[in-house]
């Protein structure tokens, strides 16, 4: 599967007084140890000969022997696999009668995730649903973060679950699946969240006769929102004498070379495919003491919130 493979060795029922003097098993070798008082000596797996002295049993081209002078009698298996897992001993015939000693091979594999959520786009109040599979062995553990603002950890395993998402909770999630075999195996998900518009600051004008007055509007949304400008009830569009500007959640609205008419009350509209909200600027002469930048003063009038419904499905 191209997964790298640790093997860790157990060692089992060493007796005493064997003829075996040291069993070892490391990467991919196992070593057996014996003293010159052996005549005969083999290595099976389970209840199969692989090593019969130094005839080879075993049709595995990676099983080999290994032996240094008289005393090593070793067996080494290259590109170890999960399935050579198990039990293997080192069976030895002395005068006397036969000793066997036994190591256990376990193979451990680094943590993967094979399977991720999607990114995905929800609408606000929506119940959510991101997973992470992996596979290593020992089994990983799966955790969950949202990294931004704070990076802490949430609840959650293979699925997370987010009942009623909020805003807040939009952004990029990250999925960590690690059995401390190797480094952790790290994946993403990124969570977009719609909801409808909401008028977060507004910025009326005083401004004398002969010059130019700009009323701002800003929201937070997601899509980003389409914008409208009332006077009364006629949308204003761009003319000699006026100029709008519209940059992600941010509009304005410039008069040129204001006159007595142009003073009086604004409206800025705000909507996407989930919601509409207005917003009240002021335009007037200097002295009359309105707030330049209050909080944005939604308007409930029937006829703007028809109007700009209907303006919007047309759109859509």
């Amino acid at each position: 599967n191209g997964k790298k493979l640790h093997p860790f060795v157990s060692p089992r029922n060493e007796e005493p007084g064997l003829a075996i003097s040291h069993l070892t098993c490391f990467c991919s070798r196992c070593r057996c140890y014996v003293d010159d008082k052996v005549s005969k000596v083999a290595w099976l797996n389970r209840s199969n000969i692989i090593f019969a002295g130094q005839d080879k049993w075993s049709l595995d081209p990676r099983v080999d022997l290994v032996t240094k002078g008289q005393l090593e009698y070793s067996l080494r298996i290259q590109k170890v696999d999960v399935y050579d897992e198990g039990s293997y001993t080192c069976s030895i015939q002395t005068k006397q009668q036969p000793k066997t000693s036994q190591v256990y091979l376990i193979v451990q594999v680094p943590a993967s995730i094979y399977q991720v959520s999607n990114d995905i786009t929800v609408n606000e109040g929506s119940n959510v649903t991101l997973s992470c599979l992996a596979n290593g062995r020992p089994d990983p553990a799966i955790t969950w973060r949202l990294l931004n603002p704070s990076a802490e950890p949430l609840d959650g395993e293979e699925y997370l679950d987010i009942i009623g998402i909020m805003r807040t909770q939009a952004g990029r999630y990250e999925c960590k699946a690690s059995n401390d075999v190797a480094t952790p195996d790290v994946k993403y998900v990124n969570v977009i969240v719609n909801y409808p518009p909401t008028i977060k600051k507004t910025q009326s004008s005083e401004t004398p006769v002969g010059r130019n007055g700009t009323l701002r509007c800003e929201v937070t949304a997601v899509p980003t929102p389409e914008f409208e400008w009332y006077r009364d009830d006629k949308r204003l569009a761009n003319t000699q004498s006026i100029t709008i500007q519209t940059s992600g959640t941010t509009t304005s609205l410039t008069i040129a070379n204001i006159t007595e008419e142009d003073y009086g009350n604004y409206t800025c509209v705000a909507s996407n495919r989930l919601g509409v909200q207005n917003a009240s600027l002021f335009l007037y002469r200097p002295g009359t003491g309105r707030d330049i930048n209050g909080s944005a003063c939604v308007s409930q009038s029937l006829w703007l919130l028809l109007a700009s419904f209907a303006c919007l499905f047309l759109k859509c």
